[in-house]
């Protein structure tokens, strides 16, 4: 589909002209007269997603006028494929701060529609991009966005256990990875038994899945994504409007998966260990309970205080399961608490980290990739809240403040003193913009990638 959105040549191709909002006359002094008055014609203000056809005179289209208001996003332009009609266009010229690598992946991230049950209206208007590099690149990240949106947006019916191990397993063929999965009671004689306790109920067997890739002489780098194909809530029953958009609480693991794509494409110098504990949270005879206590990988006992706080419970074994390899980097990305959201609100990223160095690049690199991500305290000063007074630690903080930080306090002591960052995300955007639809979203995976591609160059 990607290829059909972009294109490296073709026939003549309608110039697409962006013009900011500020400065507006000065941005069209250098056009022709009759197209700056076929834009005071239409009152055309360069605002963000308006755009004006400037004809020719025997007929047809001169070019396009498109409006990208204060200039400092590009990815309004990613309203354009779907605003033009079909056809080929090509940029001609744009802000400075719109580069043309910017100005193609917003048009990809905006051309993107989730189709497996639904056809298209139309086809979105395909982009001429000559600059080879600007185009790779700008494929290379939206591919990985695509992946990650599909998997999210994807139903659990068509998107269980078995599914996203299939996904999984597509990946490592793609790349040439070593795939390794631990499925149903072997997860119990491998001693995983959270995650197998989360998903012992569903129809499909719980499983962790694992691939690496790489070099064994590179940095080892672990990504953890939390695959709760589907969460009811198990016995703690989530109601029903809370349990509408359950298919996302696998958003950690398309994240993962996504990164992971990112990184082999673009043959990062990292050993990549990746673990994805993917399981469907559901009511049954055999479901786990309040008040149970289960022993985890690591050896810490859990007392259960709820059943809907799953989703720490299997990132808790798949963590300490890539410690024992000894990374130096641990990145996991989970759609864990409501709290995230309350304070942080849909389209920012939270991560936590106690490493200064990490915290640092990570915020630099958001910046870099428009992927907007928040560093949120690891308050020891909470860490007892999640103190069991008969077991080692329960899967819940006191109390209904601070579930973010609690929920991060509580990964923490399986991972210890590595390096690492959590990702407390959302993966879904709540309502449609211009590059970013309605449905499921790839959340700080883009941030971490410009990270990592840095810290290989440097």
């Amino acid at each position: 589909m990607i290829d059909s959105i972009i294109a490296s040549a073709g026939s003549r191709a309608t110039p697409v002209h962006l013009v900011g909002s500020e400065r507006l006359d000065e941005a069209l002094k250098g056009q022709p007269l009759n197209v700056r008055r076929c834009a005071e014609a239409a009152g055309f203000k360069g605002k963000a997603g308006e755009w004006v056809a400037v004809p020719m005179a025997e007929g047809g289209v001169d070019r396009i006028l498109f409006g990208v208001g204060s200039a400092d996003d590009p990815m309004v332009f990613g309203a354009a494929p779907a605003a033009l009609p079909e056809g080929l266009y090509s940029l001609e010229d744009a802000p400075a701060a719109i580069s043309q690598r910017d100005a193609a992946f917003a048009w990809l991230l905006g051309a993107y529609k989730f189709d497996r049950y639904k056809a298209r209206d139309r086809a979105p208007a395909t982009l001429l991009v000559g600059d080879a590099a600007a185009r790779e690149d700008a494929v290379r990240e939206a591919r990985a966005v695509y992946l990650a949106r599909d998997l999210v947006n994807t139903p659990a019916e068509d998107m269980g256990p078995e599914a996203l191990e299939d996904v999984a397993r597509g990946l490592a063929k793609e790349f040439g990875a070593a795939l390794r999965i631990t499925a149903g009671d072997d997860l119990l004689k491998k001693n995983y038994a959270l995650i197998h306790a989360v998903g012992r109920a569903a129809a499909e067997a719980p499983r962790l899945i694992e691939f690496e890739w790489g070099d064994k002489k590179h940095p080892r780098l672990a990504l953890v994504g939390k695959g709760v194909c589907f969460d009811s809530g198990g016995l703690n029953l989530k109601t029903g409007d809370f349990m509408r958009l359950m298919k996302k609480d696998m958003g950690g693991a398309a994240n993962a998966l996504a990164l992971a794509r990112l990184i082999m494409e673009a043959d990062l110098p990292f050993h990549l260990h990746v673990a994805i504990p993917a399981v469907e949270n559901a009511v049954g005879a055999g479901a786990f309970r309040p008040g149970d206590i289960l022993k985890s990988r690591k050896g810490l006992t859990v007392e259960i205080e709820n059943t809907d706080a799953e989703g720490r419970l299997v990132l808790a074994d798949a963590l300490a399961r890539v410690v024992e390899d000894d990374p130096q980097l641990i990145l996991d990305f989970a759609t864990l608490t409501g709290a995230a959201r309350v304070a942080l609100g849909a389209e920012l990223a939270p991560f936590y980290t106690d490493d200064e160095g990490i915290a640092e690049d990570l915020a630099f690199a958001a910046k870099e990739a428009r992927d907007p991500v928040w560093r949120m305290p690891l308050w020891a000063g909470y860490d007892a809240q999640i103190d069991s007074p008969i077991a080692d630690v329960k899967n819940l903080g006191a109390g209904p403040m601070a579930g973010s930080i609690t929920a991060a306090l509580f990964l923490k002591r399986f991972v210890g003193d590595r390096p690492w960052a959590h990702f407390d995300i959302f993966a879904w955007n709540p309502a449609a913009k211009p590059g970013r639809p309605l449905g499921g979203e790839m959340q700080g995976a883009r941030a971490a990638f410009r990270m990592l591609a840095k810290r290989a160059a440097d």
